[in-house]
């Protein structure tokens, strides 16, 4: 390990001591991008990226907004030529004006450095410039790389130096390549090949950090686009410094492909405390929605209980007992109807993100599912007497028959959210 990276780690060590409830989470200093806090005193942060061209001003501006609006807390947005740096003040204008304070990112490669001195404006109105160390030149790359360094300097933004395995520096690649072969005991390529991505990240650390850029003001990652690649090459970059740390695939690919390899990859790295912000990047289907990928990543992080976004909904997942679709469909009702209200009950309601709900379709699991929720209800199974038990708080509330037993559990479900998370209002709804 590197002095730097000795001191970045007593930095660290010092900064959250005496948080045993961040006892897992690896120990990073905090970097402030727009107002979001990164770093393990913080919650992991989601973000995503527009696929708009970025000078289209209105689409870029809208599609940021929506993002937003889903609950991603930065948004990335390509900046690869003029005329998307002459955009880029304009979008942030107009979400300011539709009341959206979402950080936006700048995402760079190969001219960022030429962009950023040539348009001032833009560097002014970004939140936070994302660095590909291995594409800001070949000859003149260190010089590139501290350009936008310097610029970040001046507008007191923070960076995320970004090694990705499909750009990584070729340079520093065959070095270690031909140090390998000519070694007594050559390791495996992908190995040594991981081993480049870790030192390119590090290396560009420290490099800026030596041309001035401040110790909590840069953010790590490197990404690839297999699973075991991104838990192994996180695992060795992780212990090396206190920078925080931003996860996700790089290609996950489309449809359930893209969010089981997303899911799988994070949950683990997740789980073992590494990571600080997230991004799962799904290849939207044709005129598809772009906001999928923040709900993917959202789910990640309550599945694994990190953060809490929206109530959780369960349901088993039927069988010869339930061959009705009644119950699905009720289910299916149940979380759009919560899905709907979210945005009406977050600010009216603390802490409602954290019900958890129950519809369960038989008496097999259904009574004991119910009970352990906060609210839920068991719908008859095939041949069970026609009634469905609604439980609150573990106690059974009342018993629902009949075509109207939808309204009437939603009606129940709205009582409840309202006594229970209304603040200064009773704190269960239990004997209500």
């Amino acid at each position: 390990m590197s002095a730097l990276g000795v001191r970045a780690r007593r930095r660290a060590d010092v900064a959250i001591e005496g948080e045993p409830h961040l006892a897992n989470r690896r120990r990073t200093v905090s970097v402030d991008v727009g107002g979001v806090r990164i770093g393990s005193r913080h919650p992991v942060a989601v973000q995503s990226m527009t696929n708009t061209d970025t000078a289209d001003a209105d689409a870029t501006a809208l599609q940021v907004a929506a993002l937003a609006h889903a609950g991603s807390e930065m948004v990335r947005v390509t900046v690869n030529n003029d005329a998307a740096a002459r955009a880029v003040p304009e979008i942030v204008r107009k979400l300011r004006d539709l009341g959206v304070g979402v950080p936006v990112i700048g995402d760079f490669h190969y001219n960022g450095h030429k962009l950023l001195v040539e348009f001032p404006d833009m560097g002014r109105a970004l939140d936070k410039y994302r660095i590909n160390p291995g594409n800001v030149g070949t000859k003149h790359r260190d010089a590139n790389f501290q350009t936008i360094v310097r610029v970040a300097i001046e507008n007191d933004k923070p960076v995320r130096i970004g090694v990705n395995w499909g750009s990584l520096d070729q340079d520093l690649l065959t070095s270690l390549m031909d140090e390998n072969a000519a070694s007594a005991d050559p390791r495996d390529s992908r190995d040594v090949l991981i081993e480049a991505m870790v030192q390119s990240a590090m290396r560009s650390a420290e490099l800026a950090e030596e041309t001035g850029v401040g110790h909590d003001r840069i953010i790590l990652s490197a990404k690839v686009s297999g699973v075991q690649d991104l838990v192994d090459v996180y695992r060795r970059l992780a212990p090396l410094s206190d920078y925080p740390l931003h996860l996700g695939l790089t290609e996950a690919g489309m449809g359930t492909k893209g969010i089981v390899a997303s899911t799988a990859g994070l949950a683990i790295l997740l789980a073992e405390g590494i990571g600080d912000t997230i991004r799962v990047s799904l290849t939207p289907a044709p005129g598809g929605d772009r906001t999928e990928e923040v709900a993917v990543a959202q789910q990640v992080l309550q599945s694994l209980g990190l953060r809490a976004f929206a109530p959780q909904v369960s349901a088993c997942p039927g069988c010869g007992r339930t061959t009705s679709v009644f119950f699905q469909q009720m289910a299916e009702r149940i979380q759009g109807y919560i899905r709907e209200q979210m945005p009406a009950w977050r600010p009216r309601y603390p802490g409602v993100e954290e019900m958890r709900v129950a519809v369960m379709g038989c008496v097999v699991n259904g009574p004991g599912e119910s009970r352990h929720a906060d609210i839920g209800i068991s719908l008859p199974g095939t041949f069970e007497e026609p009634i469905a038990p609604v439980y609150v708080d573990g106690q059974l509330r009342t018993t629902l028959r009949g075509e109207g037993l939808v309204d009437d559990f939603i009606a129940i479900l709205d009582d409840y959210v309202a006594r229970r998370y209304a603040p200064g209002g009773a704190a269960t709804a239990e004997g209500a």
